[in-house]
């Protein structure tokens, strides 16, 4: 693959999808995201029925058929790869639906999800969350300083 190389100067215009895309871990549920992940989100909010999840359960592959999903969203469902479906279009809030239907908590899909077991992640929590070090961007630019930073140094 060939490397880009990335100007660290370069700031993109705050609250677009570019700033947030930079942000490590960090993906926009934006109105693109939700367009492609409408029929995933859909297959996850049917399971709040026990008959659908009762159906799911006996044959997962062959209930997302009933869903246009894309082969990767189908794909990701059925191993659980949450990540991957919220880079497709899942929303937490209707991919715990599905979790939930696992017997799954938010706090354990988000420890796996970070890569982390689930105390290791109450800590991380409990202690104010995930360190900026290291976190502010995956290009390497500098951070934004605010107005009143900016202006104090001149």
């Amino acid at each position: 693959m060939k490397q880009i190389a990335v100007d660290p100067t370069y700031i993109p215009a705050p609250g677009t999808p570019e700033e947030f895309n930079d942000i490590p871990g960090t993906t926009l549920f934006d109105m693109q995201r939700s367009r492609q992940g409408y029929h995933l989100n859909m297959f996850c909010m049917s399971l709040m029925k026990p008959e659908n999840r009762a159906e799911f359960r006996v044959n997962e592959a062959a209930y997302l058929q009933k869903f246009p999903m894309s082969p990767g969203q189908r794909e990701a469902v059925l191993k659980r790869d949450w990540n991957r479906m919220i880079e497709l279009g899942g929303n937490i809030y209707f991919l715990s639906k599905l979790f939930s239907s696992d017997g799954l908590s938010f706090q354990h899909v988000a420890a796996l999800m970070t890569g982390s077991t689930q105390e290791q992640y109450a800590q991380m929590m409990l202690a104010g969350g995930r360190s900026v070090e290291g976190n502010r961007s995956k290009s390497g630019r500098k951070p934004r300083h605010s107005k009143s930073e900016r202006k104090r140094r001149g």
